[in-house]
């Protein structure tokens, strides 16, 4: 008999990913909808799926189990973020409101403001005191459905900040429920003590940063920003190539406002990721649809921005590519945190349909972050992350917008959210 600790019955609606592992093609357009199920979990893990009777001849409850009634719920995976920057410290609302007013980047930029009044403010901060911030920026991520996303460094742009950026990511992820995957972005932007010298910023991050990375074991992926006014193709391609000789896994930046042939550096590398894509050229397009580099299209920034332009993110599905949609959650281009606004964005302003946009935000970016086989579906051996909706079927998901219709969310097989409220101590 398999005993149960956390068991969720009678589920009004069950909906998963059309695979358990990636899901392209015309397959991005199919789910998978259950009626009446029960699961079970034993520990972090789904030990048990199937319906009342199953259960009764295979299972048994622990002695404390807790035991949820779903008949009024539509239940889903967890929603996986592929791509945040976190660990930054504290807001742009005032430089928002002057742009809305008018104000150039430039002349922001000339104050003192954009990413450099970040990275002055992130080099600032107390460890302690980003750590604040990072866990309420968490609460509300869990709170709109989130239960695993990757968080980027890259608001350091020295030795010191990095590595103080990657420590909080580690000190966050031990105490509260999300599971992060930490990505090591030191090539994020050009620092002004290394202006004209994009080269040597590079071989600094390699001698001074990725060797206490690795030691310290504080990121899995690293990640470089290839575009035009950043580093170029072939800066990205030495870096990219000195950090795959120490063992990282590589995401990159590519092609956001103009296509340097990034996505076809992502291939040419078997880079996990290739990241933003609006300016990707039909070559580009072709060729990271027939590979298996995930497209993580952010929405978040034409959004935000008020961009005119959204990622090609239908052309790469009808050429059989994968595709997942990420929140680019940072103070400057999208200070967006909600995965679930991001598929809302998907259906809206890219064209998705609900299904694919359920898949894109889970399946297809757990698999953006090399976590498809522990995350991202409802599937014996996974973790148990459910989000528990009170909506009237799965569709309803996408037509009622302004809503928070997340009444429970079970993270690793515990309930850390109840009735929209924190429910973890």
């Amino acid at each position: 008999m398999i005993k149960i600790d956390l068991l969720v019955k009678n589920i009004k609606e069950l909906v998963n990913p059309a695979h358990d592992h990636v899901v392209r093609g015309k397959d991005l357009n199919t789910i998978k909808v259950s009626r009446n199920v029960w699961l079970g979990a034993t520990g972090e893990y789904i030990t048990f799926i199937g319906f009342e009777e199953d259960f009764n001849a295979a299972c048994r409850l622990a002695e404390k189990a807790v035991v949820i009634d779903a008949s009024q719920f539509v239940v889903f995976p967890g929603f996986v973020d592929p791509h945040t920057h976190l660990p930054f410290a504290g807001t742009r609302q005032d430089e928002f409101r002057e742009k809305l007013q008018g104000v150039s980047y430039l002349e922001i930029a000339k104050r003192g403001g954009g990413i450099k009044g970040t990275v002055r403010k992130t080099r600032e901060i107390s460890a302690n005191d980003l750590i604040g911030q990072c866990e309420e920026r968490l609460a509300h991520i869990l709170r709109a459905g989130t239960t695993t996303l990757e968080a980027k460094s890259g608001y350091g742009l020295d030795a010191q900040t990095e590595l103080k950026q990657l420590e909080v990511i580690k000190a966050v992820n031990a105490f509260q429920p999300v599971d992060i995957v930490s990505t090591f972005m030191g090539a994020h932007e050009i620092p002004e003590e290394y202006q004209g010298r994009n080269r040597e910023f590079l071989d600094y991050l390699l001698d001074q940063v990725v060797p206490e990375v690795k030691e310290r074991n504080l990121a899995e992926f690293a990640d470089i920003f290839c575009e035009k006014g950043v580093f170029s193709y072939e800066e990205a391609e030495y870096y990219i190539d000195k950090l795959i000789e120490q063992g990282f896994k590589i995401k990159i930046h590519a092609d956001e406002f103009v296509s340097n042939n990034a996505a076809l550096l992502a291939v040419e590398k078997k880079a996990v990721s290739a990241e933003h894509l609006i300016a990707m050229t039909r070559e580009e397009i072709a060729v990271i649809a027939a590979s298996d580099t995930a497209c993580v299209f952010l929405p978040g920034v034409s959004f935000f921005l008020k961009m005119k332009e959204y990622a090609p993110i239908r052309e790469v599905i009808e050429q059989g590519g994968i595709v997942s949609l990420g929140s680019d959650f940072n103070p400057g281009s999208s200070m967006v945190s909600s995965q679930l606004f991001i598929f809302h964005l998907g259906i809206y302003q890219m064209g998705l349909t609900i299904e694919e946009a359920i898949n894109t935000v889970t399946i297809n970016a757990a698999y953006a972050i090399d976590r498809q086989d522990i995350v991202g579906s409802i599937l014996p051996g996974k973790k148990m992350d459910l989000l528990l909706m009170d909506i009237p079927g799965y569709s309803y998901l996408a037509y009622h917008l302004g809503i928070n219709p997340i009444h429970t969310v079970v993270k690793s097989g515990e309930v850390v959210v109840k009735n929209r409220q924190l429910a973890f101590e």
